[in-house]
């Protein structure tokens, strides 16, 4: 009876929650504790430092039933205040301040990806690449991800089940040959075959305060087996099946380096389809279960525009398939086509 009381109390307060604060809280962690003789129960409610605070509380007013009423709630020592005109508009300064910060270090990573792998490339290529960044980053004094335990990191994530069709290699895959040796880099891991000059080539990183970079060549061998790319075809190919698979890859590999570096806070991903060259790009779709071609109703793009997703650390498989979807989705339509994982 008591646990069944303690788990009602849960569902009622995350539904209030929902309900009556905005911008939602999306990294709550709700928690019954139970006294030993079960008598007893305790809903403790962890409620991290959010980057869009601040947070209006709606609720009804008491004179006026139908009227909606709203405070600002803020920590004040060991209670809760409430915040007035001027307190509400510093807040609002410094959440777009935060917000800027946030943006500016998504774009300095995916420029650094790009320096790293397209000066690399052996010939005309386009490149899958996303990273990864935890709304909170963790600090330096956090624990880092030892060197060993790397291989194992990705295993984990490679298991995620995220495709209904899995039998397309993916980048993770491909980074086996890799593995057993990362470098260090700035306060991170790095993952390569760019020197290799064998298989696809595949760039990754794996950063101590809890980003991750993933690159990826999608146009290696994109007209494979049956499909012979045309000499005069001036377009630089994107093998869909690959790029499926690189979503899924990216949004896995930053979910599992969050679990396990402990990351509290949600996990913005930012995936974009990118060549150094100014030619059109071509997408590869597999037909009929085999035929490699490119559709004729297909659009040749000469930019993609970056897809976006968020991740919670404490999702579920069903929620990251869906993730991983909706960004394949986002870069597909660009070519004209609606894929599926």
């Amino acid at each position: 009876m008591v646990k069944k009381a303690a788990d009602n109390n849960l569902a009622e307060s995350a539904q209030w929650i929902r309900n009556h604060v905005q911008p939602y809280l999306p990294d709550l962690t709700f928690t019954t504790l139970t006294s030993p003789d079960g008598a007893l129960s305790f809903l403790v409610i962890d409620i991290p430092a959010s980057p869009m605070a601040p947070h209006h509380v709606y609720g009804t007013a008491a004179k006026d039933k139908d009227q909606q009423a709203a405070v600002v709630p803020y920590r004040d020592a060991d209670h809760t205040a409430w915040m007035v005109e001027h307190q509400i508009e510093r807040a609002y300064r410094d959440r777009l301040t935060r917000t800027y910060h946030a943006q500016e270090e998504a774009d300095r990573l995916l420029a650094h990806a790009l320096e790293n792998v397209l000066p690399e490339q052996a010939e005309p290529s386009a490149w899958l690449v996303a990273v990864a960044r935890p709304e909170r980053l963790l600090p330096r004094s956090a624990p880092s991800l030892a060197r060993e335990k790397a291989p194992d990191l990705f295993a984990s994530a490679r298991s995620q089940r995220l495709a209904r069709n899995s039998s397309v290699v993916g980048p993770l895959t491909g980074l086996d040959i890799a593995l057993s040796n990362p470098r260090p880099g700035l306060r991170s891991w790095v993952f390569s075959t760019l020197l290799l000059r064998m298989g696809r080539e595949i760039y990754t990183e794996l950063h101590h305060n809890g980003s991750t970079v993933l690159a990826a060549n999608v146009s290696w061998k994109a007209l494979r087996g049956d499909g012979v790319a045309d000499p005069a075809l001036k377009d630089i190919l994107v093998d869909a099946d690959v790029v499926g698979a690189g979503c899924r890859d990216a949004l896995a590999l930053a979910l599992e380096l969050a679990r396990r570096l402990g990351v509290d806070s949600t996990v913005h991903v930012t995936t974009v389809i990118v060549t150094a060259q100014p030619a059109p790009l071509a997408p590869v779709v597999t037909e009929y279960g085999s035929f490699r071609t490119i559709p004729d109703h297909a659009r040749r793009p000469r930019r993609i525009q970056p897809a976006t997703a968020l991740l919670n650390p404490a999702d579920e498989d069903d929620h990251l398939r869906a993730s991983a979807q909706e960004t394949f989705t986002d870069l597909m339509h660009q070519f004209g086509i609606t894929p599926y994982l």
